[in-house]
């Protein structure tokens, strides 16, 4: 892949800002000046982003409707109605679920969860869901992770008699369901300070507001924390202010003591024993939660994210992963047949997004393939699968682009659609296709900035290889956990050498281990360069390169860095400063 390499040269006015702050906190300037760019200016605020406080976690009741919520649940006990908890198929759904059962289980047993099936009942609330609820006699629902646009389905369950208190974070529209409550930091009319909660999280708010409303420890919460952790990193949603804090004491919790079927899902991963990070979540459990709702029912994944005996728990790991192993070849399979059919797809080669449409197509794995072309291509996608006279879909953005937006602007020809800026889906009558095309990709022409569907590395400073020492690497662990609005830096260094003895491995020979040095000192690095193979003949022959990476743990070699090196520049490419822009 042909990357843009974007860095700005810090002010000196940054210059001088990183150089006061690192030595106030005691590490070198370059991480100084990342500190200031992303907006961390002083000293207490540095000490706030390395060690987040649980303390600092925002009163839930600033949460429009907390108040409502609360009361109405504490009604529930009261009376000792049945209580379901309601919620989507995927992890953030899955984890919503699990937190918000076992919490309440804890102190209140007519309570059951219900997760509906992504093929016979398709995504949010069901009207076989609250059939289902109303002959076990519930008469509360509490739904996570959706339902902030099922008027029609809560106004019918509310002609029967059950209450719903919605928990959600998807972009509401302007009509609200007839709730008793409804939850979400995105409406129009909350002041809730913080937006960008994941249906997780709301569910969090909701029982930190019942637990401080009925004078429960708020220490109650603390081992429901790597649910919060692995919702957070699942459901990609940015790793600032009350989420940092939510991720942060959650890996802590993941890494030190996890809930038995985070604990299976674990082991099965091959992941224990080392310190797990946002990416492990990302790449290794979330997509093994989500295997369930995706091939069979995502209620097996609450099964196991609530089992309490560990061999129970392992057996139900297992099932998963296999359907983790089946959802991958499925996915291998689409995403060849939807790249072939981009390759063929002459009408959609000078648009700036892509539309694809098979009625084979597995519906539990489209958004995966979008989010693949997404990645392969740089365009906004949408990828559509048939069910019976309708078209369901899945759409995924590229960084900068609303495409919630984009999908908004056809509403008129859809049935249903929901979801927010970067990840979308949406509901259309099969015969409607080629006129949502059009108009999509019009949209998407017209509000797409150029550099949007550019694949570039903002790199965060340049180092020579003598910068890179343990106590660089050590710090910069300080700035995890990572994910969007707090990416792991990324640094460059430029006119490097093979060292004589770096090579290609992998399986198929795609991956380079290499060992370099540059002209500034003796010091020889190690990295690896996933997918690059097609670069190995320049470096072996001794001519200079720039490389664009990330350092990270040797995990080969005890106590030792190693580079991950996501771009290399051939500095004698004929393009090489067009990959540049300073």
């Amino acid at each position: 892949m042909h990357f843009k390499w974007k860095y700005e040269l810090p002010t000196l006015a940054e210059e001088q800002a990183g150089e006061e702050l690192s030595e106030k906190l005691n590490m070198s300037a370059v991480l100084g000046r990342v500190l200031i760019r992303r907006g961390i200016t002083t000293e207490s605020a540095a000490k706030r982003f390395f060690r987040p406080q649980l303390n600092d976690i925002l009163n839930p009741f600033l949460m429009k409707d907390m108040d409502v919520a609360v009361d109405r649940l504490n009604d529930a006990m009261g009376r000792k109605e049945r209580i379901l908890i309601y919620g989507d198929y995927d992890v953030d759904g899955c984890t919503a679920v699990a937190l918000v059962y076992r919490f309440l289980q804890q102190f209140y047993s007519n309570i059951e969860y219900y997760i509906p099936n992504r093929y016979e009942e398709g995504y949010g609330v069901s009207k076989k869901g609250i059939d289902y609820a109303h002959q076990a006699g519930v008469k509360l629902i509490i739904i996570l992770d959706c339902g902030i646009k099922a008027v029609e389905e809560i106004g019918y369950a509310k002609s029967l008699g059950i209450d719903f208190i919605i928990c959600d974070h998807h972009v509401p529209d302007e009509v609200m369901p007839p709730a008793v409550a409804v939850l979400n930091p995105k409406r129009a009319d909350d002041s809730y300070p913080f937006k960008h909660l994941c249906g997780c999280g709301v569910g969090f708010k909701l029982m930190q507001a019942f637990a401080k409303n009925n004078g429960i420890p708020f220490s109650r919460l603390i081992p429901l924390l790597d649910l919060c952790a692995v919702s957070i990193a699942a459901d990609i949603v940015p790793v600032v202010e009350e989420n940092r804090i939510l991720a942060y004491h959650g890996l802590k919790q993941l890494n030190q003591n996890p809930s038995i079927g985070l604990k299976a899902i674990i082991d099965i991963c091959g992941l224990a024993e080392r310190d797990l990070s946002m990416s492990d979540i990302v790449f290794k459990i979330g997509p093994r939660i989500n295997a369930s709702g995706r091939m069979e029912n995502g209620k097996k994944s609450v099964d196991l994210l609530v089992e309490k005996d560990y061999n129970v728990a392992l057996q139900n790991a297992k099932h998963i992963d296999e359907y983790n192993e089946q959802r991958k070849d499925i996915d291998k399979q689409m995403t060849e047949e939807a790249n072939s059919i981009v390759a063929r797809l002459e009408s959609q080669k000078h648009r700036s997004s892509i539309v694809l449409y098979d009625e084979n197509w597995k519906k539990g794995v489209i958004g995966i393939v979008a989010s693949r072309l997404t990645e392969i291509y740089f365009r906004p996608t949408v990828v559509i699968t048939r069910d019976g006279e309708f078209a369901t879909g899945s759409a995924r953005s590229v960084m900068g682009f609303d495409i919630y937006a984009a999908i908004k602007s056809c509403r008129d020809l859809l049935i249903n659609f929901g979801g927010h800026t970067y990840a979308a889906g949406l509901t259309m009558r099969w015969s409607d296709i080629p006129v949502f095309l059009e108009r999509f990709h019009n949209y998407v022409d017209s509000h797409i900035m150029p550099e949007q569907t550019e694949a570039t590395l903002h790199i965060d400073e340049l180092l020579d290889f003598k910068d890179i020492t343990k106590k660089l690497h050590h710090d910069l662990k300080k700035f995890a956990p990572f994910g969007p609005g707090n990416q792991k830096p990324r640094f460059c260094t430029t006119g490097v050498y093979d060292y004589g003895t770096s090579k290609v491995v992998g399986r198929e020979q795609e991956h380079i281990k290499l060992e370099l040095i540059d002209s500034k000192s003796s010091n020889v690095v190690n990295g690896i360069a996933f997918g690059q193979s097609a670069s190995a003949r320049y470096i072996k022959s001794k001519r200079s390169f720039d490389i664009a990476y990330t350092i990270e743990d040797n995990v080969f070699r005890h106590n030792a860095i190693q580079l991950q090196i996501e771009d290399i520049r051939l500095t004698e490419a004929e393009d090489a400063e067009a990959c540049w822009r300073l």
